[in-house]
């Protein structure tokens, strides 16, 4: 039963169903989900994380990059259907349109680039003068 409830609570969060939706597009570093959902490093990671624990997720280490991805092997089958029931959700949905776009111009780079990447789309445009 524990596992259940930790499965349903962390899929009540935005940002892990953003997480997830990317997942089921392909497999991902935590600085691709960074870019893909313009967020910092530590909550893509707490996310990954949270996924991970509940089960949703298998990861795998190249070189310096942990990989995730969804664990359709591993996961149990009401897990399997809840994917589903996310991927169906999510089908029609802007945001999730706009992450998935993003998702696809996303490259795997060290932690300081990505970080330095994530404040430059934070700070507001400034023109230069002239």
């Amino acid at each position: 039963m524990r596992d259940t409830v930790k499965a349903f609570k962390v899929l009540s969060d935005e940002t892990k169903l953003r997480i997830l939706n990317l997942l089921l597009e392909r497999e991902c570093c935590v600085c691709e989900v960074m870019q893909a959902l313009v967020i910092s490093q530590s909550k893509a990671s707490r996310g990954l994380t949270a996924l991970y624990d509940a089960g949703f997720l298998k990861m795998r280490k190249d070189g310096l990059w942990s990989l995730y991805s969804i664990d359709n092997e591993g996961i149990q089958v009401y897990q399997s259907q809840l994917v589903e029931a996310v991927k169906e959700a999510l089908k029609n949905s802007k945001i999730a349109d706009e992450d998935r776009e993003r998702l696809s111009k996303a490259e795997r780079v060290g932690p300081a680039r990505a970080n330095k990447e994530h404040q430059r789309r934070l700070s507001p445009q400034t023109s230069s003068p002239e």
